[in-house]
């Protein structure tokens, strides 16, 4: 197999580094209102490879996107590509900057995400169906959290949310509101959906809990969410615990974490749930309608992943 993940510093491709703070920034480069409108692309097929020097822009190393992606770089024999290991904030970083040049990228993508409003993207049909279509997000917690903490399973087992939900507070973020504001402004302009997920759960008094999730910024919207009412209208005291994929799930496993609201199943996170499936509790999905997969600007000239080969 001749497919290499490839560590790169992402961030000097930006020039900008309040990219990659994150999507806290105060210093966007592509507001709410305005979508750039990109101009066709020049490149040609057959030198796409030569240009981007074989690389898919991809996000942090065992992350159960980049897992899935090698996988369909096998399939699809693309032994000359290379999967770049990186960030959400470095990956997204470096599509702004190609996008705005209007210059081709290929990276690893997702579906609720904030870099679909901002700019004409699109996927690259996977006719082999290597990334396995829809998914959901589903919440995860330890076992025994049901009888050690019952308002929190309560609300955990009822939080459930839209695509557009998340995308609204992904984009209040990357419009440079912290994520603890822009939830908190979400759960205020949704307050007939927030109760319905605490309705009957008796509040607690400071109990502590502690949250694992990855540095998305769509589950960094939905942590946040979750975090708010927890703490606002449960009396729970919540720590969020920022790790990669991995010890996200080992986390909930052995008990360090109570839970998390970031599983992407039943294909991307699929190895961590075979993994560490007999130690946790699956809650069920929280959001429908995700997806993965191999995303370009609108502007280039390539419409599948065959393409690539």
């Amino acid at each position: 197999m001749m497919n290499k993940t490839v560590p790169a510093l992402l961030a000097v491709m930006m020039g900008a580094t309040a990219w990659l703070a994150g999507c806290s920034s105060q210093n966007t480069q592509i507001s709410t209102a305005t979508v750039i409108s990109p101009i066709p692309s020049e490149t040609s097929d057959n030198a796409l490879g030569e240009k981007l020097d074989y690389k898919i822009i991809g996000i942090d190393a065992g992350a159960g996107s980049m897992v899935k992606t090698e996988e369909v770089m096998n399939l699809y024999g693309l032994d000359k590509w290379q999967l770049v290991e990186g960030s959400d904030a470095a990956m997204t970083a470096a599509l702004i900057k190609a996008y705005e040049a209007k210059e081709p990228i290929i990276i690893t993508g997702w579906t609720p995400h904030w870099m679909f409003k901002k700019m004409d993207l699109k996927y690259l049909a996977d006719p082999k169906n290597g990334f396995g279509g829809a998914e959901q997000i589903h919440t995860i917690v330890r076992k025994g959290l049901k009888e050690d903490q019952p308002a929190a399973y309560q609300f955990l087992d009822k939080f459930s949310w839209e695509p557009a939900d998340m995308e609204s507070v992904m984009v209040q973020m990357i419009d440079g509101k912290d994520p603890e504001v822009a939830a908190a402004e979400w759960v205020k302009n949704n307050e007939a959906k927030v109760a319905k997920w605490v309705e009957g759960i008796q509040p607690v008094q400071k109990e502590k809990l502690t949250l694992a999730y990855v540095a998305w910024d769509s589950e960094i919207a939905s942590s946040h969410v979750v975090e708010h009412v927890l703490e606002q209208k449960l009396g729970y005291e919540v720590e969020l615990s920022q790790v990669q994929t991995g010890p996200m799930w080992a986390g909930v496993a052995i008990g360090d974490a109570d839970g998390m609201v970031a599983a992407w199943l039943p294909s991307t996170d699929t190895s961590y749930l075979k993994k560490f499936g007999g130690q946790i509790e699956d809650l069920g999905p929280n959001l429908d309608g995700t997806k993965i997969g191999l995303v370009v600007p609108s502007y280039m000239n390539i419409s599948s992943i065959e393409d690539l080969q």
